[in-house]
């Protein structure tokens, strides 16, 4: 489901499979893991990795949702979706689901406990439209993890919070973590 166009175009094969070899090491010398224990995922949580890229959180994911949770991936780019998907077959993960969009997730209203939002923002031509859209499928009082390499910490929070869809609960090492506001 490819609908709007709020990123920028997807990277080229070329750039996508180099780029996703540099997160490989990346990858070994900083777990994901330990980036996504401070947003304190639970069991059963349902959970949207937006911007999925190679899929370096979506193991990780799993372990921490268990079988009663869900990881969604989204991506732009096919061979983001194909990525995963190879994960999802090869690892046998059943609650792995796949979504190739720029922006609309097609997922229902308050039924995503956490939304990660990690080196994403940055590249999206329609920020405001693709936090509508996370707000939208938050469910109240959820998290929206956010990290973004190419930002200084105001510019952060005064872009993320601006339309008050979102407030600061606290920044960690790895992420800012953000409460969808009512």
């Amino acid at each position: 489901m490819v609908k709007g166009v709020i990123m920028e175009k997807p990277t080229s094969n070329f750039h996508f499979k180099f780029m996703s070899f540099g997160f490989k090491f990346r990858d070994f010398f900083l777990p994901r893991i330990n980036i996504l224990k401070e947003v304190e995922i639970k069991p059963g949580f349902h959970v949207l990795d937006y911007g999925c890229g190679p899929g370096s959180y979506i193991i990780p994911l799993v372990e921490l949702v268990g079988k009663s949770g869900k990881v969604y991936a989204l991506d732009n780019h096919p061979l983001a979706i194909w990525r995963v998907q190879r994960i999802a077959s090869r690892k046998q993960l059943s609650n792995v689901e796949t979504i190739c969009s720029d922006c609309e997730t097609g997922l229902e209203n308050g039924s995503i406990d956490v939304i990660l939002l990690y080196d994403t923002y940055h590249g999206l031509t329609d920020p405001d439209v693709v936090l509508e859209e996370l707000h939208r499928i938050l469910k109240p009082n959820s998290i929206l993890s956010f990290s973004d390499h190419h930002m200084k910490y105001d510019e952060i929070i005064s872009k993320i919070t601006k339309k008050n869809l979102f407030k600061l609960s606290r920044k960690g090492k790895g992420s800012y973590i953000f409460l969808k506001a009512s």
